[in-house]
């Protein structure tokens, strides 16, 4: 049986991408990694975040969709996203940057376990900086240099990922029967899930809440996806998400990377998607984010794409 080995990307819908830009990039530092579109929808946008090459496990992707309402928050729905940073003097430091730029925050606290601090972004979206404590990362993550963050309290990538569910059980047997996550916690109302042991890079808190289901708007979290190392893989899971009665999209080939997609019996959306060939296919390194990429596919419609698009920085 194959193993996932962690987060690959999480997606989330903006209502305006020249402010979600400015927020990824200038306040949390974050490298623009591709800017294209959203391929079953080219008039939007859709923006990644991460570290030099958007790796599997840093990137945070973003659909622009101008006309979103906000969101009515509720169940059944994906409700906040850690990111690792390097100790707990980057959160004292995070902290005082937040403050300095009137960015929504709480106070150091604690969350499944680890040193954190709670904030939104500017559309209402809730992240968690997470202390990583000096543990292990996955070893090809790859430091942005031109970050505007310093160096040494940089986000990282990926941690926790909480998901909020009506039917706590039914998303614990899919991740832990279907997807091999094991139960590290567990409280009436509460258990946390790992795909690496110990690691907060493949970690979902699970939360049962009772009444209606989320409303998705600006700053709404779409889907979380998995990683998957290559279509190999990808294969034997269609097959696994088959065999447990969901409906599977089949393999879906993003260009970037190869993905399948499934909802479980909350309705949580989730994806598996493939380490590569990663964002570098059509861009070299240097080059990443800076201009509208399109995979070949969209090529031919570039012109009609780029005038439906705002330009952003």
């Amino acid at each position: 049986m194959y193993t996932i080995p962690g987060h690959h990307h999480i997606s989330m819908l903006t209502k305006n991408a020249q402010m979600n830009n400015r927020f990824y990039q200038k306040v949390l530092g974050l490298r623009r990694v591709k800017k294209t579109v959203n391929q079953d929808n080219p008039s939007m946008y859709h923006l990644f975040y991460g570290d030099l090459t958007g790796s599997a496990g840093t990137e945070l992707t973003f659909f622009e969709m101008p006309m979103a309402g906000r969101t009515i928050r509720g169940t059944n729905a994906i409700t906040q996203i850690g990111l690792l940073v390097p100790s707990f003097e980057s959160l004292e430091y995070w902290k005082k940057r937040f403050e300095l730029l009137d960015i929504k925050h709480g106070e150091i606290t604690t969350y499944a376990g680890r040193d954190a601090l709670h904030f939104e972004d500017t559309e209402g979206l809730r992240m968690i900086l997470l202390n990583n404590n000096g543990e292990e990362t996955p070893e090809y993550w790859s430091a942005w240099e031109d970050s505007i963050v310093e160096q040494k309290h940089r986000i990282l990538g990926m941690g926790t990922v909480e998901i909020t569910v009506r039917y706590l059980a039914r998303t614990a047997r899919t991740l832990k029967d279907m997807l091999g996550y094991v139960e590290v916690v567990r409280s009436e109302n509460e258990a946390i899930f790992q795909s690496v042991a110990g690691q907060a890079f493949g970690e979902i808190v699970l939360k049962q809440q009772e009444g209606p289901s989320e409303k998705p708007g600006r700053g709404s979290i779409h889907h979380l996806a998995i990683r998957v190392k290559n279509e190999e893989e990808l294969r034997y899971w269609d097959e696994m998400v088959k065999e447990r009665g969901f409906y599977s999209s089949g393999i879906v080939d993003r260009y970037y990377f190869q993905s399948l997609y499934f909802r479980d019996s909350n309705g949580i959306l989730f994806e598996m998607a493939t380490d590569g060939p990663g964002f570098t296919a059509d861009s070299t390194v240097n080059a990443l984010g800076k201009e509208l990429d399109l995979p070949p596919f969209l090529e031919g419609k570039r012109a009609e794409i780029e005038a439906k698009l705002t330009p952003i920085d």
